[in-house]
């Protein structure tokens, strides 16, 4: 019942938030690039990012109109970096659909993604405390793109055309690395989500570095758990190739990560030549993902998120305990569980 009551209300968000979205993506550009323009934006998404804002906004009894459009420019920013990441990891399937790159080629999907990061800045021009809100977006998507950059640096292989990537890559990645890396890249957004929640209901300092603290550990817990689908999660409810982190050779995977500190030598040595690989074949993700299996990888991976999400939960305790409270819960609980 919990989760047919959060799923509700997330769908209520979704129908206050889209049209919101579409109006400052739509704005100044032809009727014929719109079909581009909206294909991200409407291929679906939990809208949780937008959500997070609202209902933080709510708890603190903020009014809906003054958080509107922060919370539509939160969505938008989170569709532009997802445009940029399916473009730098050549990603075909996101959501069970096309990627915008894949649909409409590369050319078009970056002028697209241009498109969207205006649309941001315009929306911070349209809400409460417009410049807090623009400043929160500019830092917030600055500290994204640094959290991009080390995602692809953890690489174990691959760009060899890239010089600075060559130059900068990690030989070694230490688990504080990998949350250092999270931070930036996922959980920044929903800290900043919450945030942008209680400058736009008025929130007292004080509140608002608990909703801070909260988002911020929901955030590093969605993380965990995205890290977890791509290695054990279906693909038909993923709505992405599993697996994708191996193909992609990437190092910055929680489960590959405690994975290869307990598998043997042999072993080891067997998931690192799958990652140097120029091609990685689907047999190679298969037996990659055997090998991670052998151990107890996704048992500590999952300790690892619900201890966030606790944390993310004490933060609620602190703040007024009404309906939206209740919410906020259950969306934590939702974040840990998902399948997609």
């Amino acid at each position: 019942m919990q989760k047919e009551k959060l799923n509700q209300k997330l769908e209520q968000i979704t129908k206050q938030i889209e049209p919101k979205a579409r109006k400052f993506l739509n704005s100044y550009i032809s009727k014929d690039f719109q079909e581009a323009v909206d294909y991200q934006i409407s291929t679906g998404g939990k809208r949780i990012r937008p959500a997070l804002a609202i209902m933080s906004c709510k708890i603190l009894g903020g009014k809906l109109k003054d958080v509107l459009p922060s919370a539509a420019g939160l969505e938008i920013l989170h569709n532009y970096t997802l445009i940029i990441d399916d473009i730098i990891d050549d990603s075909k399937l996101r959501r069970n659909k096309q990627t915008v790159w894949k649909k409409f080629g590369c050319s078009t999907a970056h002028c697209v993604a241009m498109d969207y990061a205006a649309a941001i800045f315009q929306s911070a021009n349209c809400s409460k405390n417009s410049r807090k809100v623009s400043e929160l977006f500019v830092k917030t998507l600055k500290i994204i793109i640094e959290g991009e950059v080390t995602d692809i640096l953890f690489e174990r292989s691959g760009r060899e055309n890239e010089l600075y990537i060559e130059k900068n890559r990690y030989q070694k990645i230490t688990e504080k690395d990998y949350f250092e890396m999270i931070v930036k890249k996922t959980a920044v957004l929903f800290q900043s989500s919450c945030e942008i929640g209680g400058i736009c209901a008025g929130a007292k300092k004080q509140q608002v570095k608990f909703l801070k603290s909260y988002g911020f550990n929901l955030g590093i817990a969605f993380q965990i758990q995205d890290d977890i689908l791509d290695i054990f999660g279906e693909e038909k409810k993923f709505g992405k190739k599993i697996g994708k982190d191996i193909e992609e050779k990437k190092g910055g995977n929680i489960v590959i990560f405690h994975a290869l500190k307990e598998l043997s030598k042999s072993d080891q040595k067997k998931v690192q030549t799958f990652l140097k690989k120029e091609k990685i074949s689907k047999s190679d993700i298969k037996k990659g993902i055997e090998l991670i299996k052998k151990t107890s990888a996704l048992k500590k991976s999952q300790e690892k998120g619900q201890k966030f999400v606790n944390q993310a939960k004490k933060q609620l305790k602190l703040l007024p305990q009404n309906q939206w409270n209740k919410i906020l819960s259950d969306l934590t609980d939702f974040v840990i569980k998902r399948k997609k």
